[in-house]
C-alpha cells in the first residue's frame, strides 16, 4: 500500500497571473508557500484539508472533468461575498435532493468549483446510532 503524506491538487492556468488573483484575491485563499520567479512561478494555497498548486502554464484550458469541490460554513455568506467581490455566480445556492447546498462558480479557465454546505442535520455531520 502507498502511504500518503501529503496531497494537492496541482492546475497548470492559460493566464497564471490571472489565475492568481482569482484564487488569492476573488476567493481570498491563503497562501501556504510559492516557488520560482517570474509570471509562470508556482502559488501553493490553503484548500481546508488540502493544498491548491497554481503552477506553469498550459496553452488549453483544463478537461470538463476536472472539478474542485470546496466545502464552506454558510453557503449564502460565501454567495454574497462572492458576488460582492465580483466572482460570476454560474448557479446560486440550492439545496440538492442529496441534503447538500451547492454553488457553483467557475475559475478564470472554466474550471467548475462548487461550494458545498452540509447541514447540520445531514448525515455527513453525523451517523445516529454511532
Amino acid at each position: 500500500m502507498v502511504h500518503v503524506l501529503g496531497s494537492r491538487i496541482l492546475l497548470r492556468p492559460t493566464d497564471p497571473e490571472r489565475s492568481r488573483a482569482f484564487y488569492g484575491g476573488q476567493l481570498g485563499l491563503a497562501v501556504y508557500r510559492e516557488f520560482g520567479t517570474g509570471p509562470e512561478r508556482g502559488t501553493v494555497y490553503f484548500l481546508g484539508g488540502g493544498f491548491l498548486e497554481l503552477s506553469g502554464r498550459s496553452e488549453t484550458v483544463p478537461s470538463p472533468a476536472v472539478r474542485l469541490w470546496l466545502q464552506v460554513e454558510d453557503v449564502n455568506a460565501a454567495h454574497e461575498e462572492l458576488r460582492d467581490r465580483g466572482v460570476e455566480i454560474v448557479r446560486p445556492p440550492v439545496k440538492e435532493p442529496w441534503g447538500l447546498v451547492e454553488m457553483w462558480i467557475a475559475d478564470p479557465d472554466g474550471t467548475p468549483i462548487v461550494l458545498v454546505e452540509v447541514p447540520s442535520d445531514h448525515p455527513l455531520r453525523h451517523r445516529p446510532g454511532i
